[in-house]
């Protein structure tokens, strides 16, 4: 027990939160527009804050805790009965995918799992995942098809924060005569202007990152190395099989919410192509 509470994982969500909540605070000690705004009997705005603070911080632990799409045992059996169901002519929509043509599915060489297209396995994490994005250690998880939504919904609601943050920050700042008595003054302010101007730098950067490739249809993975990935080796570099427009890659990226069979896209439209 003593191990699993100094896990890599605990240690970097508790410095999450205690990082947050720390900035937080700094944020009402100094004079700034949420100190003012409590002076003058006026609420809104710090509860405001602090709601969507709660917001951002809830949005982060269900991303870092939550199941990203794990692939297991039963999956591999789930897919023999679609099998069989599609051969005894059942027409019901499976929520596991199911081969077409002759490919076969990739046994992974660590787990021993079947893999379904687009699906990597993570050293960090030692499971295979659907629809593998990238491993992040902020979050101490893996991204892949189940929480990668929420993963996006983090870095918007964490930016807005931020930006915020960056606006309250600058109003608590005090004009003095000399520069070493402004320092001493708003030496925890500047500390906590500083953090939220590097966070707010990778924060944005990922979220535009991320929305791009949402709104292509393609992982981190599959845009960093395509060139060793089996289902991807043939395409051209701006070809992309699982491309269905863009308010179809975002439609099936925040709205759809099974599991989604990739093969009937990927061969749908190699049938296209030829």
């Amino acid at each position: 027990m003593f191990r699993n509470f100094l896990s890599t994982g605990f240690l970097v969500r508790a410095g999450h939160a205690a990082l947050t909540w720390a900035v937080t605070l700094v944020l009402f000690l100094f004079e700034t527009d949420l100190r003012r705004s409590e002076e003058h009997g006026e609420f809104l705005q710090p509860v405001a804050f602090v709601l969507l603070v709660f917001c951002s911080m809830l949005l982060y632990f269900i991303t870092s805790l939550m199941d990203p799409g794990y692939v297991t045992f039963d999956d591999e059996l789930k897919g023999q009965v679609a099998r069989w169901n599609q051969g005894t002519g059942d027409e019901k929509e499976q929520m596991i995918p199911v081969v077409q043509k002759a490919q076969r599915l990739r046994r992974c060489g660590y787990c021993m799992v079947q893999q379904p297209m687009r699906s990597k396995h993570c050293q960090s994490c030692q499971h295979c995942v659907r629809r593998y994005d990238h491993h992040c250690p902020w979050i101490e998880n893996c991204v892949g098809e189940r929480n990668h939504r929420f993963f996006v919904l983090y870095l918007t609601t964490q930016l807005a924060v931020l930006l915020w943050a960056f606006h309250i920050a600058w109003s608590g700042f005090h004009t003095e005569a000399a520069w070493k008595d402004w320092l001493h003054v708003n030496t925890l302010l500047l500390l906590a202007f500083i953090i939220i101007i590097i966070f707010t730098v990778v924060v944005m950067l990922l979220l535009v990152s991320h929305l791009y490739l949402v709104s292509n249809n393609t992982t981190t993975w599959e845009f960093m190395s395509r060139h060793r990935i089996s289902y991807l080796k043939h395409c051209g570099s701006e070809e992309n099989p699982f491309d269905q427009g863009i308010f179809g890659n975002l439609w099936t990226f925040f709205c759809v919410c099974k599991t989604v069979v990739w093969e009937r896209i990927y061969f749908r439209a190699e049938d296209e192509l030829v």
